[in-house]
């Protein structure tokens, strides 16, 4: 776990490809309006695919510094990428992994204010539907704005900058 302050902004990269980059124009939006932040990139973080025979054979490793790190940043910024009409497998599994801790799935997330933007060749629009409900049934507080951006149509500095403001407005769960 990293002994630094625990960042105003952990900005989730659910790929490692255009939606890491993304995230890291997220976070140095975050910055630019006086914030600290931090990336997360979840294809680094050791984590099984969740199923119930992984769940069997004991708690992975990594999902408790996971948790610690997630539950100490007040806001999240969620950027993935469309698979499939919905939600990438790394995040899915992550969700599942972190909504199986303690008597209460959603604990982590019940508040939580979040922010949604990705970078997807599909359209990304059934991923941001997708992502939403779940985060909402979860409990967590989603911004109403979304990013989506592709190819043709790239994240504007603007939009990224509203977007991040948004999510800084609402406050931490814990308030």
């Amino acid at each position: 776990m990293n002994p630094q302050p625990s960042p105003d902004v952990l900005v989730i990269a659910a790929s490692n490809g255009e939606n890491l980059k993304l995230a890291e124009r997220f976070a140095e939006t975050a910055r630019d309006q006086g914030r600290s932040a931090e990336v997360l990139d979840l294809t680094e973080v050791a984590l099984p695919l969740f199923s119930p025979r992984a769940l069997s054979q004991g708690t992975p490793e990594a999902l408790a510094s996971l948790q610690a790190i997630l539950q100490a940043a007040p806001h999240w910024v969620i950027c993935a990428p469309e698979y499939n009409g919905s939600i990438p497998p790394v995040l899915t599994s992550a969700i599942a992994w972190l909504s199986v801790q303690g008597d209460d799935f959603r604990a982590l997330f019940n508040g939580r204010p979040i922010a949604m933007a990705t970078h997807s060749g599909g359209g990304g629009h059934t991923l941001m539907a997708a992502l939403r409900l779940q985060l909402s049934h979860l409990g967590a507080h989603v911004v109403g704005r979304q990013l989506v951006s592709n190819t043709n149509n790239p994240a504007k500095d603007a939009s990224i900058a509203d977007l991040m403001a948004r999510l800084l407005r609402l406050p931490p769960a814990d308030a």
